[in-house]
C-alpha cells in the first residue's frame, strides 16, 4: 500500500496538481494507495501540553494520531508531497511528524535508538519551491536529503537508499511551459526514482 502524505492548503495549487498526476496514475494502474490530506482533514499541528505530557509515553490526545499511524503502518510506501517554505517543510507537516511518530510506534529509545517503521521500504518526497534544488542543498543547509532523508526518515527506520528527491525550483518564476512540462513528467520521474 502507498501512502501519499500531501501538505498544502490550496487546492488549486501545483502541489495539489502533482497529488492529481500521481493518484490518476496509481489509479489507471491498479496500484493499492491512500491519501492523507493533512489540510482538508484538518490536522492540527499544534503539540499541545497535554499531548507533551504523554509524548515520553508515545501516547496521544488526538484521535487522528492513532488513525494516521495505523493507516503507515499498513503501508509499504510513502510519498511526501509539500512545498518547501522558508527553505524547510511547511509547519503542518513538521506538526505532523512531531505529534505522529511517536515513541513506540516510530521509534525505541528503551536499549539505545531504533526505528521501527521498517514496513516503509520506499519513500518518494516531491517538493517545489522557488529556489533549485542546488541552492536548498549547497546554500541552505541541505534540508530535505541532508535532515528529513537522512536524518529524520532514517531516525525512524526507513532507509535512505531507499529514499528518492524529486524537485522542482522556481516555480513562481518560470513558464506555464516549464510547469506543464513538469506535470506531464513527474509519474516518469516517479518511475524512474523507483526503479
Amino acid at each position: 500500500m502507498k501512502t501519499i502524505i500531501y501538505t498544502h492548503p490550496n487546492a488549486g495549487s501545483f502541489n495539489h496538481e502533482i497529488l492529481n498526476r500521481l493518484s490518476n496514475h496509481f489509479s489507471r494502474n491498479d496500484e493499492e494507495f491512500q491519501v492523507i490530506d493533512l489540510y482538508a482533514e484538518k490536522f492540527d499541528p499544534v503539540l499541545s501540553e497535554a499531548d507533551l505530557a504523554l509524548y515520553s509515553q508515545g501516547k496521544s490526545t488526538a484521535p487522528m494520531v492513532k488513525m494516521y499511524q495505523r493507516r503507515i503502518k499498513n503501508s509499504d510506501e510513502l510519498i511526501f508531497i509539500f512545498p518547501i517554505w522558508w527553505h524547510n517543510l511547511p509547519a503542518m507537516l513538521k506538526g505532523f511528524l512531531d505529534k505522529v511518530m511517536l515513541s513506540n510506534f516510530a521509534y525505541d529509545e528503551s536499549s539505545g535508538w531504533k526505528g521501527l517503521l521498517t514496513n516503509i521500504k520506499k519513500v518518494t518526497v516531491i517538493t517545489t519551491s522557488t529556489i533549485t534544488k542546488d541552492y536548498l542543498v549547497n546554500q541552505c543547509g541541505n534540508p530535505i536529503s541532508g535532515v528529513f532523508i537522512n536524518r529524520t526518515l532514517a531516525d525512524i527506520g526507513l532507509d535512505p537508499k531507499h529514499s528518492n528527491w524529486i524537485h522542482f525550483g522556481q516555480v513562481n518564476t518560470t513558464t506555464d511551459e516549464k510547469r506543464n512540462e513538469f506535470l506531464d513528467e513527474v509519474v516518469k520521474l516517479y518511475e524512474k526514482a523507483n526503479s
